[in-house]
């Protein structure tokens, strides 16, 4: 340690006694979650405030999540060069300004503006310090009751959301949410100098630009393909595909550009490490083996979690028919249970493996998404559709009680930046391409179960058939039955054909969320499989402190509360 190093880490303050800190960062966290949960209900108004598509409002929702995964990285980084509460309040201000353009948006343009941009660098400035600060104004058990709340706070955020939002549009406008959330910035900031400033210890860092730009274009080019795989085609080019190199779809190019982008940055990474330069982040971090399995469990998480939510409104209104608020109350058990479970699960931490608690959550979530499928009819089942939520909800819970902590134990106070902005990344990206990926699933299963519908139904001419084939061979949109009867007429067709192409689509409709929730459930049980370097000791084991191995050199905590 040099007298810089010394003289900077007796400078910093101790960690506070007060718990107005944590209020503070406990209303941000609910901030940052609450459009993710709040919007996923209100998909249905967008599309008719804005005269668009759910594919938009499917890239928007998307855009919002990768720009938060591009930046998280370079916002963590940021908190360690000019402090975390620092870094904190500017993307508060950043996000405030998102949400007020949002909350008066006139276009699909400014609302991405507002919502994707404005807001997801506003949240990736706030994530990462947010969790330093956590661990800068707390320690010891009181640090464990901090990343409990701000877990709890987060399950809150998700079980408000859909009612809240369902509520809002129904009555009012989606509008007032965004409204909402900058009175909630405004009172953060008022507490935030109540809020001690992480500890940093050395001089600060210097931002790697270029390895900001090669990780946000890497991810973005990624989730790009992904995004556009249901109107490019996934191998084989589809209408809407812009270019065919060399007979196939763009998606492919695409998807393999942002992955030589991002080995392209691991390189570069390695290079800066290798001369002594600051990287935008030590990858050297994810040889933790815990680490890298907590990264890799939110990654899941949030992908079949934002996946599930972004399908299951879907079929609630544009197939049952239900409103926002409906909705929103239909989803409630998966919020209230996730909401117990997370609170439930740091207990269970004290009695149980992390590992065991995590695959008990991946095994109930895959149970769930396989009710949920089973649910998925054309009058909806209360009961079952209850449970399967409820169920959906606990397993999630669990995962949420554990990961953070995981993450965030894995590395000392110096690394914790870094480990928020990976943390966030993996988060993040895993809900761009859960609702991405899904998306996309449901919207090319929709087509192609839609033209095998009608080519094999004799109640339509095969005339017809083969117009309907080549007007969905692009690609169509997931729209109301009625809307598809009114479009039947309007191009002249009879009122057997029209009931006949009706009956078609609403089945193809089912057909197509159900892909959705088995592929959300094939996932969960995929996700199994890297949970073996989780931690594992029985909590007697955790309890014993060790004083052989610096848990900044990638130790695994003992006690991964403390």
């Amino acid at each position: 340690m040099t007298a810089g190093d010394t003289l900077e880490t007796q400078a910093a303050p101790a960690p506070t006694r007060s718990w107005l800190p944590l209020v503070a960062l406990a209303i941000a966290q609910f901030v940052m979650v609450l459009d993710q949960s709040a919007m996923n209900v209100s998909i249905s108004a967008l599309v008719d405030d804005f005269d668009t598509t759910v594919t938009t409002i499917q890239a928007v929702i998307t855009f919002y999540c990768l720009v938060m995964a591009m930046f998280m990285l370079t916002g963590g980084k940021i908190g360690d060069i000019i402090g975390r509460r620092r870094a904190f309040v500017i993307g508060l201000v950043i996000y405030a300004c998102g949400s007020a353009v949002t909350a008066v948006a006139p276009s699909v343009a400014v609302l991405t503006l507002g919502w994707s941009v404005l807001e997801g660098i506003g949240a990736a400035l706030v994530l990462p310090a947010m969790v330093a600060l956590i661990a800068g104004n707390f320690e010891g058990p009181s640090r464990k009751v901090a990343y409990a709340v701000i877990g709890g706070v987060a399950g809150a955020g998700i079980a408000v959301g859909p009612i809240l939002g369902g509520w809002a549009t129904t009555e009012y406008s989606w509008r007032i949410i965004f409204a909402g959330e900058v009175l909630l910035v405004a009172l953060i900031l008022v507490m935030t100098p109540k809020v001690v400033d992480a500890v940093r210890t050395g001089p600060p860092p210097k931002l790697d630009l270029l390895g900001a730009a090669l990780s946000a274009a890497g991810l973005g080019l990624v989730v790009l393909g992904v995004l556009q795989s249901s109107a490019w085609g996934w191998v084989k080019p589809k209408e809407d595909s812009p270019v065919e190199p060399l007979g196939f779809s763009l998606t492919v190019f695409v998807i393999g550009l942002g992955a030589v982008l991002l080995w392209a940055f691991t390189a570069w990474q390695g290079h800066r490490e290798s001369s002594g330069r600051d990287p935008l982040v030590h990858l050297s971090l994810l040889d933790i083996a815990s680490l890298r399995a907590g990264l890799i469990g939110l990654f899941s998480q949030n992908l079949i979690l934002m996946g599930v939510f972004f399908t299951i409104p879907l079929y609630l209104q544009l197939v049952i028919g239900l409103d926002a608020l409906d909705t929103g109350i239909r989803m409630l058990p998966v919020s209230i249970a996730m909401f117990i479970a997370s609170a439930a699960g740091s207990r269970l931490s004290g009695r149980f493996p992390v590992r065991s608690i995590v695959r008990a959550g991946l095994v109930l979530s895959m149970l769930a998404a396989v009710l949920l499928l089973a649910t998925i009819q054309p009058e909806l089942d209360e009961s079952s559709f209850a449970w399967a939520m409820a169920l959906l909800g606990i397993g999630m819970g669990l995962l949420a009680s554990q990961l953070g902590n995981v993450v965030q134990s894995s590395v000392d106070a110096s690394g914790r930046g870094e480990a928020g902005g990976l943390q966030f990344t993996g988060q993040q990206l895993g809900s761009s391409l859960g609702v991405a990926l899904l998306g996309a699933i449901v919207l090319s299963g929709l087509t192609s179960a839609f033209v095998s519908n009608i080519s094999s139904d004799e109640r339509i001419s095969s005339s017809v058939s083969q117009e309907v084939g080549v007007a969905a061979g692009s690609g169509i949109d997931f729209v109301s039955s009625d809307q598809i009867g009114a479009a039947a007429q309007e191009a002249g067709l009879d009122e057997p054909t029209t009931a006949a192409l009706v009956d078609d689509y609403e089945s193809a409709q089912l057909q197509a969320l159900k892909t959705g929730l088995l592929a959300a459930g094939l996932l969960a049980l995929l996700s199994l499989a890297f949970t073996k370097q989780l931690p594992h000791e029985v909590p007697a084991a955790r309890l014993r402190p060790r004083h052989d191995t610096p848990v900044g050199s990638g130790a695994t905590l003992e006690n991964p509360a403390d």
